[in-house]
This record gives structure tokens, C-alpha cells and sequence, in this order.
């Protein structure tokens, strides 16, 4: 999940979500042990790592781009079982950050006429979204991308999340092949929590619609476009999609998650998931410098023409998360000494991530954990930086 899916208590609370409260900025920024030497211009934001690992969090990797330079850096391990610390160049499953991937692939396509954000579903995907007061032929490609069409999110599901993201049903299943069909009828069993266009509500069953959406114009996988679009030009030599692989390329720690909500000391290494599970939504794999490397060339115009890019930047105000406001595929935010900054947020068992731009394309910064916890330290190290 996102910033703008809050975090509940139980199940959805260990789903693959992060959830980064408001009121994280006003988290106090406790050094621990292992704080490592920062770079000029990047203590404060070193203190915020660590207060991250004393708060809990096993480890953290980051790294920021600026006018001065590339400031990668670390704190905490990587490894429970061994205390290996985490890496710079640790490659992780980025999750929702894949929608920001997706949303830039349909715009080029807008840009070379092959589709029409005003296009319906039903257009693309004939028959695919109905039933339970689903309508495809009500939704269009932009309401899926700027979270507005109003169906229900398969990981509101609580069979969906009890079988494939929590407790006894993730160690079960963790290795399963989960088809975007089979996610896509869980959603669909369900009637839509609104009316098309009637508010923004962050629902993973929309980026799943996209990514087929871009397969189906492409006559081939989505995978083959975001690779042969974005990461090949860009040469993102770190980013990858796992088809099925339940590993990571290396190198990578290990992540870890907190799976029974009756045992919130016990600690699981989640490491290891079929990656068709997030097929979509979800699956990207990458590292801090890759993702940081996309968030600069994507503001900065160098993947989508002026036209495309003004409607990726065109926003609906997040009613879940005031001060917040979500384009396409992308979000803005405003930090507390008032500085804008666009980005996504994502997690996966496991993981936790969120890559961060200012919108003139000067300075990034992305930043993971490997845990499904501590997503309310996430926030002041992103103060740290730009403040």
C-alpha cells in the first residue's frame, strides 16, 4: 500500500503496506549505535536513520541526490541472524512505486496516440470490470491512475490478505503463482465504495487494470515496455521485474515482517514471495540510486513530453491524508519549512520504500527499510533532508 492507506491494527496493519502518518513529522530524531559519519549537508538526515533503527526498524538504506553530489549511507543490518549490515546498493521490492513505472508507460503511449486518458476500460479490457456494480464502461484510464475510478481494493479483501499477506496464510502461500485474473475477481466480488470520479481512494485493483491496459495496446508484456521505455534508456542497471522468482538479484538483505498480531514481538523473514503476486502493482525490484535516477528523469521531462507530463502533475486533492494530493501515478506533498516535493511510497512484505523528488528535478531521496514496520519514521528523514 501507500502513504494514504493508513495502517489498521491486525491483518491489514502486516499487509504490504506503508502507511506514513502526518504526525510523523514531529517523531523525535533519537541517535542509536551505529550511526556511520554523514556527508556535509546530511547529518540531520543521518540522525533520522538511526532514530529509525533505535526505533525498531532492522535497517535502513538511502540515498539522496543534490546539486553537491550522490550521499548514499546506511544504518542497521541487513541480516538479523548474521548482523550483516545493510547495503548502499541493496536491490529491494519497491511495490507501489511500480504504479509510477506503469502511469509513465500509458502517457507515452497517450503521447504517440495509441490511447486516450479519457478512454474507457471497457475500450481496452472489454468486459473485464463488471458485475457487483462494477462498470468498466464508467471508469476511465485516468481515473485508474489518479485513484478516482471507485473500485474496492483487493487488499481490503480480509480473506485475500488472511491467505497471501498475514500469519500462517503468507508462510503457506508465500511461494504460490497469483494470476492478476485472480486478484482482479477478488475486487470485483465486491460492490465499488463509489461513484467513478466522485473522490480519490488508493485501490491496487486499479494499477492492475493499468498494467494490462498497457498490454494490451502493446500486443505484449508490461514488463517488456517499462523495460524497453524506462530502464533500458535510463540504464537502470539495478531495476528488474521477477516474473515468478521467489529470490532477489543480489546484492539485497534480507527483509522481515511482523506476521501474527497476537505475537507482536515474533519476527519473520519474509525475504523469499512469488514475485506474480505483485504483478503490476507491486513486482518492481530496485535500488535507492535507480529509483532516484527515474524520479530526476521523470520531472525533468525526459520521459514524457510538456503535455503528458502537466497531466501527470494534474492532482485530486487525498481526503485520507490532508495536505497531500495525488496526480497520475505520482504524489505532491509539502514538508513543514515549506518546501513541495512529488513522490511514491510502496511496500511488500518486508519492505518498506519511498522515493521523493523536488519538482525542478534538483534533489532526490529514497529510502527503505527492511521491515513492514516503523513506516512512522519514514517521514522525518525526509524533513531531515529537505529541511
Amino acid at each position: 500500500m501507500t502513504i494514504r492507506k493508513r495502517l489498521k491494527a491486525g491483518t491489514v496493519a502486516l499487509a504490504a503496506a506503508t502507511v506514513l502518518v502526518a504526525t510523523a513529522f514531529t517523531a523525535p530524531a533519537r541517535a542509536s549505535q551505529d550511526t556511520r559519519a554523514a556527508a556535509a549537508g546530511h547529518e540531520a538526515t543521518q540522525r533520522a536513520l538511526s532514530a529509525a533503527v533505535a526505533a525498531g526498524v532492522p535497517g535502513v538504506t538511502a540515498q539522496a541526490r543534490d546539486a553537491d553530489g550522490v550521499w548514499s549511507s546506511t544504518a542497521g543490518v541487513g541480516d538479523l541472524r548474521t548482523g550483516a549490515p545493510r547495503g548502499k546498493h541493496d536491490r529491494f521490492r519497491v511495490g507501489t512505486i511500480t504504479n509510477t513505472f506503469v502511469a509513465t508507460v500509458l502517457l507515452q503511449m497517450e503521447a504517440e496516440q495509441r490511447l486516450r486518458l479519457d478512454d474507457t476500460v471497457e475500450r481496452h479490457l472489454p468486459g473485464v470490470v463488471r458485475g457487483n456494480g462494477n462498470d468498466g464502461r464508467r471508469i476511465t484510464v485516468r481515473q485508474l491512475l489518479n485513484h478516482t475510478s471507485g473500485l474496492f481494493d483487493y487488499l481490503a479483501d480480509e480473506r485475500y490478505v488472511a491467505t497471501y499477506i498475514t500469519g500462517e496464510g503468507f508462510l503457506r502461500h508465500r511461494y504460490d503463482t497469483v494470476t492478476p485474473e485472480q486478484r482482479l475477481r477478488v475486487a470485483l466480488s465486491h460492490e465499488p465504495p463509489f461513484q467513478p470520479g466522485a473522490r480519490h481512494w488508493f485501490s491496487h485493483t486499479n494499477d492492475i487494470l493499468a498494467a494490462l491496459i498497457v498490454e494490451k495496446v502493446a500486443g505484449g508484456p508490461y514488463e517488456d515496455e517499462v523495460r524497453e521505455r524506462i530502464i533500458e534508456p535510463l540504464g537502470l542497471k539495478a531495476t528488474s521485474h521477477p516474473g515468478e522468482d521467489a529470490g532477489l538479484p543480489r546484492p539485497s538483505s534480507r527483509g522481515y515482517a511482523r506476521l501474527f498480531p497476537a505475537e507482536p514481538d515474533r519476527v519473520d523473514d519474509v525475504t523469499e514471495m512469488n514475485g506474480s503476486q505483485g504483478w503490476g502493482d507491486g513486482d518492481i525490484i530496485s535500488s535507492a540510486g535507480d529509483l532516484n535516477r527515474f524520479y530526476r528523469a521523470l520531472v525533468g521531462g525526459k520521459l514524457l513530453p510538456p503535455r503528458q507530463l502537466k497531466a501527470m502533475l494534474t492532482t485530486v486533492d487525498n481526503p485520507d491524508f490532508p495536505g497531500s494530493a495525488y496526480g497520475l501515478g505520482i504524489e505532491r506533498f509539502t514538508t513543514s519549512c515549506g518546501i513541495p516535493f512529488w513522490y511514491h511510497d510502496g511496500g511488500m512484505p518486508g519492505w518498506i520504500t519511498l522515493a521523493a523528488t523536488t519538482q525542478d528535478g534538483g534533489h532526490q531521496i529514497t529510502v527503505n527499510y527492511n521491515s513492514s514496520w516503523g513506516a512512522e519514521t519514514v517521514l522525518p528523514i525526509l524533513e531531515a533532508e529537505y529541511c
